[in-house]
């Protein structure tokens, strides 16, 4: 009703069809209703938030467990070689489900074909291994 009533605002032009523009009327305004309900919803929020502060909110949470140290400390580079390392074999996954998916179809093609990726994997995960990037300590 809202798209109806704004389009009737819009000019006509001689051939009774509305303008270039009148295609770009539902896209402006779910664009402004996106932007405009987070707005709302925080700013109601945060009018109706309690603001208690103790020393225990300040502290950083970590399940549970007394900090050890604090919460600005640098990371190793280790942990993010690790991370890193997790993404890179995590993705193996995402390419081994559709091929399990369509085995049957493959035949003997697919199968070496999976063989040959596995393979190239394992040495990737060797060289990593022989390199100390798994050591953590």
């Amino acid at each position: 009703m809202l798209i109806c009533t704004a389009l009737s605002l819009l000019p006509k032009e001689t051939s009774g069809e509305y303008g270039p523009i009148a295609g770009y009327v539902p896209v402006v305004l779910l664009l402004l209703i996106a932007i405009a309900f987070p707005v709302a919803a925080l700013a109601a929020g945060r009018l109706v938030r309690r603001k208690v502060e103790t020393p225990e909110k300040q502290i950083p949470y970590e399940c549970g467990v007394d900090p050890i140290s604090d919460s600005k400390d640098r990371f190793s580079v280790r942990y993010y070689m690790i991370a890193m390392l997790f993404l890179v074999f995590d993705v193996e996954t995402i390419f081994l489900f559709p091929w399990a998916v369509i085995y049957d179809k493959l035949g003997v093609f697919g199968l070496v074909e999976i063989l040959i990726f596995l393979g190239i994997l394992v040495v990737g995960y060797y060289y990593a291994w022989r390199k100390g990037a798994l050591n953590w300590v």
